[in-house]
């Protein structure tokens, strides 16, 4: 009885200083980070989402997005996702410091999406969240041969007879348009996740984390 109480006893002590280890060196590590001032704009990095893009978190939580997307860019040498052009750096801790839950993902069954809204046309946001609702709406009208699952619940689906058709109805290819006189028109929940993906954007850069993890030069010139 004695040796099983002992036995319970070092095993609940050595797991409980486990976890209390993995929990003190995060603190370390990540609890003592704040935003970054750029000197240039004079602005704060990261910076909040709006509320529009902090409603869509909750839609790409909801629908699952973090099963098949990451959202964490990889340094040169361990992966190619910079030559990817999925990011022009790598991603570090700071970046989520913002974020309640953060959504790194679990696998990458589709690009990686820590800045898709950067890549995807920063310069042209209107024509581009055209781009992310087809692409929710039907995929295979952007990208045949794709695995992404279509999305239709987003969107609603009007008949276009009697009235004045709406400013935001989708321009789809006849192959994938629901049929003659409708129109596909993004619900609210549509709205705010393309506001949520096109937030999604580290372009800029930490002057600190980057001379950190920039290697010291080799002694000895060989």
């Amino acid at each position: 009885m004695k040796n099983g109480l002992a036995l319970f006893l070092g095993a609940f002590v050595t797991l409980a200083l486990s976890w209390g280890g993995l929990l003190l060196t995060a603190q370390r590590q990540i609890g003592g980070l704040s935003q970054f001032k750029d000197a240039a704009d004079e602005q704060l990095y990261p910076q909040p989402l709006s509320g529009l893009a902090d409603q869509g978190r909750l839609v790409y939580q909801d629908l699952g997005c973090v099963t098949c997307h990451t959202q964490q860019v990889r340094h040169e040498g361990f992966g190619a996702d910079i030559a990817r052009k999925w990011g022009e750096r790598g991603s570090y801790a700071r970046d989520y410091i913002r974020d309640q839950s953060v959504l790194i993902g679990q696998n990458r069954l589709g690009p990686d999406l820590r800045n898709v809204g950067a890549r995807l046309g920063d310069a042209k946001p209107a024509e581009y969240a055209e781009w992310f609702y087809r692409v929710l709406y039907a995929p295979q009208s952007v990208a045949k041969g794709t695995n992404m699952p279509a999305h239709p619940f987003l969107f609603d689906v009007h008949p276009v007879a009697g009235r004045q058709p709406s400013a935001h109805a989708l321009a789809l290819p006849s192959k994938f348009a629901p049929g003659p006189g409708l129109e596909v028109v993004p619900t609210s929940r549509a709205v705010a996740l393309v506001a949520y993906l096109q937030s999604l954007k580290d372009t800029y850069d930490y002057p600190t984390e980057r001379s950190r993890n920039t290697p010291a030069p080799k002694k000895g010139g060989h």
